[in-house]
């Protein structure tokens, strides 16, 4: 259960920063927000900074992939329905609503434009691309079997490429 409720009744510390986002950015803008905020929750000795996860759905679950390949203050992950691979996700479909594209170029993403406009953004923000070199010791993958939105092969690729990398990566449909 990702309720901070939870979580804090059951001794975890919580903590959901606010994100700047920047157009065809989403990622980078990721880890520039959180990564500040979890430095300034260890400088004020309130966590173990040995032990910091990160969890997210959806696009929360896409940070989680970015945080896991891209920080090193995250010793595990959990990303649910997330988006791993920019490049493929983009021309994907909503089954129960639209094309990808629609919600890609001016919505949570705000890549502006389509992978082949500007590739190096669209590598520069995919987790697949660095999951060889993931940083956190451990990702659990959630996928959804019937999921409209967010296609289970963007779990199942990405935990394939951990796997194949050497890396500890769980994955559960």
């Amino acid at each position: 259960n990702y309720s901070a409720n939870v979580l804090t009744k059951n001794g975890h510390f919580g903590r959901m920063p606010d994100i700047v986002f920047r157009p065809r950015e989403p990622g980078v803008a990721v880890l520039h927000s959180v990564e500040p905020a979890v430095r300034a929750v260890i400088a004020r000795g309130l966590v173990d900074a040995d032990n910091i996860g990160h969890c997210g759905h959806s696009q929360g679950g896409y940070e989680a992939f970015y945080l896991a390949t891209h920080s090193k203050l995250f010793k595990t992950a959990v990303a649910g329905a997330g988006i791993s691979d920019m490049i493929s996700f983009a021309g994907q479909m909503h089954w129960n609503s639209i094309p990808e594209f629609a919600h890609w170029e001016t919505g949570q993403f705000r890549m502006e434009v389509p992978p082949w406009e500007d590739m190096a953004a669209m590598l520069r923000n995919s987790p697949l691309s660095r999951a060889h070199d993931m940083q956190a010791k451990s990702i659990l993958i959630e996928v959804g079997g019937d999921d409209g939105t967010v296609d289970k092969g963007q779990g199942a690729q990405f935990w394939n490429y951990a796997r194949r990398a050497g890396k500890d990566a769980v994955m559960l449909l």
